[in-house]
């Protein structure tokens, strides 16, 4: 499994599926040393970037109430960057490693979809069954985006293959696509499944219903209150320009971090997951404020590989261990070059473009 260097970690021994296996053993070890919560620290990170949220939005709704609009345009990015990082904490809930005890992740989890507007319950089950199967191709459908391989694509009619372009194009992916999650699919109660990958992994019906539906409710009163004392145009520019922000910057890193030439797709007889937790995810390597912002996030490879370690404990896991930091590292402007990828090719074990494939020959295509 020879990785590009500039990208991974790279093996030139002769074993190297022995070295490969060894070496998330070792990894795995690593990390688990750093898993659980820690109640001082996680309060402390809460407090200051719920503070920081809260003060914005106080700033934005007293320049609108002076009729200046100009400081509330200029503190839509940051106050969307804080709901990254508040959606990470919410996400950390999810994996019961932000505090130590299941009932103040599950709280804390519930009380801040107020303001991600993700129903926590729902996103949690759905992002677990992500990680149990990441980078399984017989486990796709939920929780993550859909990728198809070459020659799943090649197989689909006309309409369908269609779609799927367009479902995968940069600006429905990363500009349309995120918001619209966020602020309309999400609202749905829906059975979640792939309409690429019909029959794979879904959810439950009932827990769909009662995560959705009550946080609908509650997003209702709360901004609904909001708007009888504020007024519902400026609970739009404080609330909602933040969260289309957020979910801009939150669809780009989700999307990143799996979606990289070099990834890792296997079938089950083949699948490992530590393999596929180190090797299909990326260690996106950000300046320091903007990794505050994304809450560590872009340290993917140690999230899969452990995901009960708390954003706050990741960066200290890194720095402890060399491997982890030559692993699938990826910069701002190398990342770029993942924007057209779309498709898995088996035979070349490598994620590649639209284009790319309509040059293959017809059959390497097969």
């Amino acid at each position: 499994m020879k990785r590009d260097s500039n990208l991974s970690y790279s093996f030139t021994n002769a074993a190297t599926e022995t070295a490969t296996s060894n070496l998330t053993k070792s990894l795995m070890q690593h990390c688990n040393r750093y898993k659980g919560g820690d109640t001082g620290r996680g309060s402390s990170q809460l407090a200051t970037t719920a503070g920081l949220f809260l003060l914005s939005c106080v700033a934005m709704w007293l320049s609108l109430r002076g009729g200046v609009i100009w400081p509330v345009i200029f503190l839509w990015l940051p106050t969307g960057g804080l709901l990254v990082r508040l959606f990470i904490i919410q996400h950390d809930c999810g994996h019961l490693s932000y505090f130590k005890t299941r009932k103040a992740n599950d709280t804390t989890g519930r009380l801040l979809s107020l303001f991600t507007v993700t129903p926590y319950g729902f996103w949690r089950d759905t992002h677990n069954m992500h990680h149990a199967a990441s980078g399984n191709l017989d486990a796709r459908g939920i929780g993550s985006i859909d990728t198809l391989t070459v020659r799943e694509y090649k197989a689909l009619p006309p309409l369908p293959r269609l779609i799927y372009r367009l479902y995968r194009n940069p600006v429905i992916a990363l500009l349309i696509g995120p918001p619209l999650h966020i602020m309309l699919i999400q609202r749905l109660p829906i059975r979640s499944t792939s309409i690429f990958l019909p029959g794979y992994k879904t959810v439950s019906t009932k827990k769909t219903w009662r995560s959705i539906l009550g946080l609908d409710i509650a997003l209702l009163f709360f901004y609904g209150g909001l708007s009888l004392i504020i007024g519902a145009t400026n609970v739009a520019l404080i609330f909602v320009a933040p969260v289309v922000t957020a979910a801009w910057i939150g669809g780009w890193l989700f999307y990143i971090q799996h979606q990289f030439e070099n990834s890792y797709w296997a079938k089950t007889s083949e699948w490992n997951f530590q393999e596929a937790a180190v090797m299909g995810s990326s260690y996106y390597k950000l300046h320091p404020v903007l990794q505050w912002f994304t809450g560590n996030i872009g340290l993917h490879h140690i999230h899969h590989l452990c995901s009960l370690i708390p954003n706050y404990k990741l960066q200290e896991c890194l720095d402890a261990n060399e491997d982890l930091k030559k692993i699938n590292v990826m910069t701002l402007h190398q990342s770029l070059r993942s924007i057209p990828l779309a498709l898995w090719d088996e035979s070349k074990k490598a994620m590649i473009s639209f284009r790319q494939y309509e040059r293959m020959r017809p059959t390497s295509a097969e």
